[in-house]
Parts: structure tokens; C-alpha cells; sequence
């Protein structure tokens, strides 16, 4: 009798285990597959793709799922690893050729190579393929290091947008009494301005550039800007889109870029015009720039602040809306 409830006790405790160990895995994979999915939607080079997601789900969201998933998958790899101490000691310290040594011998490998993509594609410094320059690029300015064009990421919402020199133009537009139309070299003419600004993005990367080009307070004095006029908005070719209080511009040196490391902008670093919005997030940095309207709408947001992102874009604030 005293054999048969040993017996009955260790097949439930059994069927216990099982059933926890299943849970762990199941779940497990759960965390992983919201981790992966949310992962590749934040992406900095796929972003674009999934721009519908960020329409149903704000950022705030995505990223927080992806990080607390990421935190639960390694509390249950954990868990299930000490599950299967038995089967580890196995695998790590005897039975050279048992199953259960391939099995974790390929766990391992999957973690650790899981971990070089990840902190590959959090601090990589971008897109690895040599550029061919007509010029040469400044490296350094009044003893200050600068970073490369090299050392952007592309996470535009449409790629690169190739706009023409010839026939551009730049409209200012909105509550002015005499709208304005600039050419290329009609912003080149104004008084340049030289300033090195590191940008800073919510991804986690930041490039320091010497920025060069017109003041956006110098292109707006002759429109009359009307006392009901409280914000600026930037519109670029590719449909994007951003906002600040009018203020922001006219207190402040703002440049609207033309070069970076004294070279012209290239398509895909925002040519003709790339906004040099300091103390702001990356998102604040519209290029391609081909309208600026003044507005009375003091709750206009743009493209990825419709999309979550906080308004304001400050450094020192949430980089998301609250």
C-alpha cells in the first residue's frame, strides 16, 4: 500500500511539472514572437514598412511591449533552464553523447547569437557600405570630432526622395500677407550660417554634424506674418510632416541645411533642405523640405506624432505623448 501511494505521489508530482513546464514554454514562445514582432516594426530600416501599425498602436505601446516581452522571455528562459538542471548538468558535464547536449548546446547558440543581432542593430553605426564622395568630407571642426554621413540610419517613411535643383521651390505660405516662393540657390544667397548640432533619435542612435545653411527666421522676413500665426509647420516631398511653436524659430538660430561637413546634402540625407531642429528628437528633423506654412492651430501634430510621439519633441522630455 505504502508503495502504491509513493507511486500515485510521484505521478502527480509528475503530471505537476509537466503541466508548468509546458506553460513556461508556451509561454515562452509567446514573449518571444511579440519581442520579434515588435522588434521588426521598430526597426530603424523597416519602420516605413509598417507604418499601419503605429495608425492602430502608439509607439508608446509597440515600445513598451517590446521591452517588457523581452524582459519576460529571459525570466522564463531562466526558469525553464532551472527546470532542466538535471538535463543541463547532463549536457555540459556528462553524457557527451546524449540529446539533451544538443539541445542546449543549440539554445545557447540561438541566445547568443540572438543577443549579437540585437545589440548589432542597437549601436551598429548604420549602413556599413563604403560611400563614394566628390569631395571631402570634414571630419573634424575647431578641434571638435564630427561623425560621418556614414553613421545615419535610413528610417524614413518612403526611402530616400530625389528632388530636382532645377525647379524646386520652397513655399511659405499660410497666415502671411505676401506668401513667398524660393529657388535652390535663392536660399543659397541669404547670410550662412555654420553650427555643430548632434542629432539625437528615439532609436538610440545620435550622429554630430557641422550644419550649414539659412536661418529659418531670415526666409520668413518678408511674408508679414499675421499676429494670429503661433505655429510653423514643415511639410516635406515625401508627404511627412512636423510641427513647432512659431517662437521656436524666430528666438532662435534654426538652420535650414543646405550642407553637412561642408559638403551639399545627398538624397539621403534630406537634399535640397534638411531642418536643423536643436533640443529636439530626431523626428523633429524633416528633410526634404518643400513647404513651410504659418498657422493659428497650436494642436497641429505631424506625421509620427499622430503616431504616439510627443508633440513637443524635447530632449529632455517623454519621447512620447502622455
Amino acid at each position: 500500500m505504502r508503495m502504491g501511494k509513493d507511486e500515485t505521489g510521484d505521478c502527480g508530482k509528475s503530471a505537476g511539472t509537466g503541466a508548468l513546464r509546458r506553460f513556461v514554454i508556451v509561454s515562452m514562445s509567446v514573449a518571444f514572437v511579440l519581442m520579434a514582432a515588435t522588434g521588426i516594426v521598430k526597426f530603424p530600416e523597416l519602420k516605413r514598412y509598417f507604418v499601419f501599425v503605429y495608425d492602430f498602436m502608439p509607439a508608446s505601446k509597440i515600445s513598451l511591449i517590446h521591452n517588457w516581452s523581452g524582459i519576460v522571455s529571459v525570466v522564463l528562459v531562466i526558469i525553464h533552464m532551472l527546470m532542466k538542471w538535471r538535463g543541463l548538468k547532463a549536457a555540459f558535464i556528462g553524457a557527451p553523447g546524449s540529446v539533451l547536449k544538443g539541445r542546449y548546446l543549440m539554445l545557447g547558440a540561438v541566445l547568443i547569437l540572438g543577443g549579437a543581432l540585437y545589440l548589432n542593430a542597437k549601436y551598429s553605426g548604420g549602413d556599413k557600405k563604403p560611400v563614394t564622395l566628390t569631395a571631402v568630407e570634414v571630419k573634424e571642426y575647431k578641434g571638435e570630432k564630427l561623425g560621418a554621413r556614414g553613421d545615419f540610419r535610413e528610417n524614413s517613411i518612403n526611402g530616400p526622395q530625389h528632388v530636382e535643383k532645377n525647379g524646386y521651390e520652397l513655399v511659405i505660405s499660410g497666415l502671411v500677407g505676401a506668401p513667398a516662393r524660393y529657388s535652390y540657390d535663392d536660399i543659397f544667397k541669404l547670410p550662412a550660417f555654420q553650427k555643430v548640432v548632434t542629432i539625437d533619435c528615439v532609436e538610440g542612435w545620435s550622429v554630430k554634424i557641422l550644419w550649414e545653411g539659412a536661418l529659418v527666421k531670415d526666409l520668413l522676413k518678408k511674408v508679414k506674418i499675421k499676429p494670429e500665426a503661433k505655429t510653423i509647420i514643415f511639410y516635406a516631398a515625401d508627404g511627412y510632416s512636423t510641427s513647432f511653436p512659431l517662437d521656436y524659430v524666430l528666438k532662435n538660430n534654426i538652420i535650414l541645411a543646405g550642407k553637412m561637413n561642408g559638403m551639399v546634402l545627398t538624397p539621403e540625407r534630406g537634399f535640397p533642405f534638411q531642418l536643423v531642429a536643436e533640443n529636439k528628437w530626431g523626428y523633429k528633423w524633416i528633410k526634404w523640405i518643400t513647404k513651410i506654412e504659418l498657422s493659428g492651430d497650436t494642436n497641429y501634430k505631424g506625421f509620427w506624432e499622430k503616431r504616439g510621439y510627443n508633440n513637443n519633441g524635447d530632449l529632455n522630455g517623454s519621447k512620447f505623448e502622455q
